[in-house]
């Protein structure tokens, strides 16, 4: 994808959902950071948003008058901004078929993520999560059990994190669903150290960990080292992704779900 038309895409995301991070950036468009943070600087020196701490958002979301954070209607991408959006939505109904009802599940941040917590709205389960989008959600669809981990509010996330124990510890789940930047058969990484501190206090409450990686991020390897391989319960991907890389993670144990 070239630059202008990733450029259109980005202000097509922004217009339905007034904020993006460079990790949703570098998730739905499959670029590096350093180049979320050029897009982002190109467009803000064109005038066609406003930058934020470790993200974007957009002009006429950042002049509006100031609500209630839970009333703003924070959505997920539309179909032409999401990187592979068919793919994470196969996921994602794989996701939430592995949940029952009286289940506890944590959620962590992400698009595939808000696709898969956003289908238990209305459910007889538990969602955890400190992604205040899918929190958002959640509440508007009048879902009676959402809890929302506390910590400071960072902005190019979307969500509430603390490097300290916090009240993640309180918890129990039946499932952790997460994400990342790359799988190989090391493990799941992610890019921000930060991100990276406050998930693995929430694996610790989970009995299993489930990854929600398409096929495009296998095989590869970037930033931290976030979960090793042998600590990964379940993986779901899309049919697409490499039979040969797929073997390497089943030799390692893990439980391959294909959407």
């Amino acid at each position: 994808m070239n630059e202008q038309l990733r450029h259109s895409k980005i202000l097509s995301y922004l217009k339905e959902v007034g904020h993006i991070s460079i990790q949703e950036l570098v998730d739905q468009f499959g670029i590096s950071p350093a180049t979320a943070r050029r897009d982002i600087n190109k467009l803000y020196d064109l005038g066609r948003i406003h930058k934020v701490r470790r993200g974007a958002v957009h002009i006429e979301a950042s002049t509006q008058a100031v609500q209630p954070a839970l009333s703003v209607p924070l959505m997920s991408a539309p179909a032409d901004a999401v990187h592979n959006k068919d793919e994470k939505e196969r996921i994602a109904n794989v996701a939430a078929s592995l949940c029952h009802d009286g289940d506890s599940v944590i959620i962590n941040c992400g698009t595939t993520a808000f696709m898969m917590g956003s289908k238990l709205a209305g459910r007889d389960i538990q969602v955890i999560t400190n992604y205040i989008p899918l929190a958002n959600h959640l509440i508007t669809e009048k879902h009676d059990k959402v809890i929302i981990l506390g910590g400071q509010y960072y902005a190019g996330s979307a969500s509430t994190m603390t490097p300290f124990e916090g009240d993640a510890q309180l918890y129990s789940a039946n499932y952790i669903f997460t994400s990342g930047a790359g799988l190989t058969e090391l493990g799941l990484t992610k890019i921000d150290p930060m991100t990276v501190m406050a998930e693995q206090k929430m694996m610790k409450q989970a009995d299993k960990v489930v990854a929600l990686v398409d096929s495009s991020k296998l095989g590869i390897r970037s930033g931290l080292l976030f979960c090793q391989a042998a600590n990964i319960h379940i993986l779901i991907t899309g049919r697409e992704a490499d039979p040969e890389i797929l073997k390497k993670l089943k030799e390692k144990g893990i439980q391959i779900l294909l959407a």
